[in-house]
């Protein structure tokens, strides 16, 4: 029987495609980042993903279009010129964003794309979205599933991100009930979430999670910082000084006695 190449056409909007990646996810991977984000987390490095409009930023200087309109099949071309390396080193493509789940199914076809070509498949979430979508369209295309928990509390999380954890917290457990592979991510920001009793009660929470084992910690940085005068927006950490590589490797410490495998990146 002939497979149905009609999700070749299914088109998604996206902002960037980064090549040689070694982040998100194992080996050598090209990473997708598909436009639009339901939070607004005060440290963001993309803030040109948030909103789903196409619009301009200024970027050195100059103006330029932030966004453009894919097919599956346009994006998988790009991916496809580095099979070889994935093959080397167990790379593979992962979407990023933004929030990739916001895009469904221009994210599940992407997906289902790269499995059809043998590509191993990773998402960078914060799975903030309906569990039975999640279900039914990504888990059966996805090998590794990269999820940020940014914080316990509720109120903080809303307060620095604008939207509550509950969701992401329920949709955490589901997920690793599932048996998917899951990796739990914290970006740790000083005032927000860089506490040893914060951090301790997330690797908590990430070992409760059936199969997961890894937690992976992630130094607030401010390389996106110059992005927010491109776009005519306040960057509110502007006073925040990035982690120290003492306290991160406290936190590292604090976490693994939860018996997780803690890494600093990822």
């Amino acid at each position: 029987m002939q497979l149905d190449t009609n999700y070749l056409q299914t088109t998604g909007r996206i902002f960037d495609i980064q090549k040689f990646s070694i982040h998100d996810g194992p080996g050598i991977r090209t990473i997708v980042f598909l436009k639009g984000c339901a939070f607004r987390c005060r440290w963001c490095c993309n803030p040109e993903s948030q909103r789903y409009e196409i619009h301009p930023m200024r970027v050195e200087g100059k103006e330029k279009t932030i966004g453009k309109d894919v097919t599956v099949q346009e994006v998988m071309e790009e991916v496809l010129k580095d099979l070889p390396h994935y093959r080397r080193s167990g790379g593979g493509m992962t979407l990023s964003g933004g929030e990739c789940l916001l895009q469904p199914q221009f994210a599940s076809d992407l997906l289902f794309a790269a499995k059809q070509a043998g590509i191993n498949t990773a998402i960078e979430s914060t799975a903030f979205a309906d569990f039975s979508m999640i279900e039914e369209k990504i888990l059966p295309h996805l090998d590794w599933f990269l999820m940020d928990v940014k914080h316990m509390n509720p109120n903080k999380h809303k307060l620095f991100i604008g939207k509550s954890n509950e969701k992401v917290l329920e949709n955490a457990r589901k997920i690793a009930a599932t048996g998917q592979k899951l990796i739990i991510r914290v970006p740790v920001v000083p005032t927000f979430n860089d506490t040893e009793a914060e951090i301790l009660e997330i690797a908590r929470f990430a070992r409760s999670l059936q199969g997961v084992d890894s937690l992976h910690l992630l130094p607030y940085h401010r390389l996106g910082q110059d992005k927010y005068a491109g776009l005519s927006r306040e960057y509110l950490l502007e006073d925040i000084e990035p982690p120290t590589n003492e306290h991160m490797q406290q936190l590292l410490e604090v976490a693994k006695t939860t018996g997780l495998h803690v890494q600093i990146g990822g």
